[in-house]
């Protein structure tokens, strides 16, 4: 995707979020001093091992942690100047599934299994959107068919469990976009469809997303996911983000070594000779037990001295593209 993407002012900041819990085993520090600005009309990718906090930073945005046990702190988070941590539940609620939709992985625990689709998708725009039931209902049949689903008059009369995997994600994508919100946020949406379905709910969200103009984050552990997908892309390890930038510059000249991994283990189909994958040794630190310095280097082939001592800041590098990496910084 051309990472050219007209900017102003963001419709989302946030500025040193952090995000705990704390669990009989001590406090998890889930996510760690996260940054980033969205604009009206980007698609920004965050990618990142299960576990690295990608998730929790969306869901902080909502404020859909439940606080306790966990714990949301920032320096400021702000949703169209609203500061959200200061928001009340009933303002919040004003929000959710309105100006900030989310579609999470599973639309099978997401959708209500006892309630036809219409009913789910109508209450909603009954309750956000002022309609009536009859209006409501012709803009359900308009969604479904906006999203690809053929007959929709006849899937607004099913319940979850009569729909494929497919059908049912594109319902949480419509019910998503049914109030069209400022944002939308989803969840590893294609983790639980055939790698065929995956590439055209992908399409068709890129393609709502420009149509109606929404800023969109997509949270993936997949950087092939995010390739025509995202204008910038955050890498995020261990509850921070590593690397930031155009998504085009993230692939073609990817500067952490976390990253440089990520890349090197996705098959490529543009080269004749098919190469083993690579493998990043070892496995995420615990977050409750986070190393010091770089929390990468138990695993990083580059590591140094400084690495396992001083943790390194997120700095610009180039325009935009950001890094946290003392061999980047230090030019070994």
């Amino acid at each position: 995707m051309d990472a050219q993407v007209k900017k102003g002012e963001p419709v989302l900041t946030v500025d040193g979020l952090k995000v705990s819990f704390r669990t009989r085993d001590g406090l998890v520090k889930a996510v760690r001093d996260v940054s980033f600005n969205l604009f009206p009309g980007e698609a920004l990718g965050i990618v990142g091992e299960s576990g690295c906090g990608k998730s929790v930073s969306a869901l902080s945005t909502m404020k859909l942690i439940d606080c306790p046990p966990g714990l949301i702190e920032a320096r400021h988070m702000r949703f169209n100047g609203m500061d959200i941590l200061k928001a009340s539940e009933r303002e919040m609620r004003k929000i959710r599934g309105n100006r900030i939709s989310m579609i999470f992985q599973d639309p099978m625990t997401c959708l209500n299994p006892v309630l036809s689709i219409h009913k789910q998708m109508c209450e909603i725009m009954q309750l956000h959107l002022g309609l009536s039931i009859s209006e409501a209902t012709e803009r359900a049949i308009e969604l479904l068919g906006k999203v690809g689903i053929t007959a929709p008059e006849l899937r607004l009369k099913s319940y979850p469990h009569q729909l494929s995997g497919g059908i049912r994600q594109r319902v949480m994508i419509a019910i998503a976009i049914s109030c069209n919100p400022t944002i939308l946020l989803a969840d590893e949406p294609t983790t639980a469809l055939d790698v065929t379905i995956q590439d055209q709910i992908l399409r068709l969200m890129k393609d709502l997303a420009e149509d109606l103009r929404m800023a969109t984050i997509l949270i993936t552990h997949n950087l092939g996911a995010v390739a025509g997908f995202s204008h910038r892309i955050i890498v995020m390890y261990a509850g921070q983000i590593v690397e930031l930038g155009d998504s085009n510059e993230i692939f073609d000249n990817p500067l952490h070594p976390y990253t440089a991994g990520l890349l090197a283990s996705i098959p490529r189909m543009d080269e004749e000779e098919q190469k083993r994958l690579f493998s990043i040794k070892g496995k995420l630190p615990s977050p409750i037990f986070i190393p010091k310095g770089c929390a990468f280097t138990p695993r990083c082939i580059h590591a140094f001295d400084r690495c396992s001592t001083q943790s390194p800041n997120l700095e610009e590098i180039g325009s935009g593209h950001f890094v946290s990496c003392w061999k980047v910084m230090d030019g070994k």
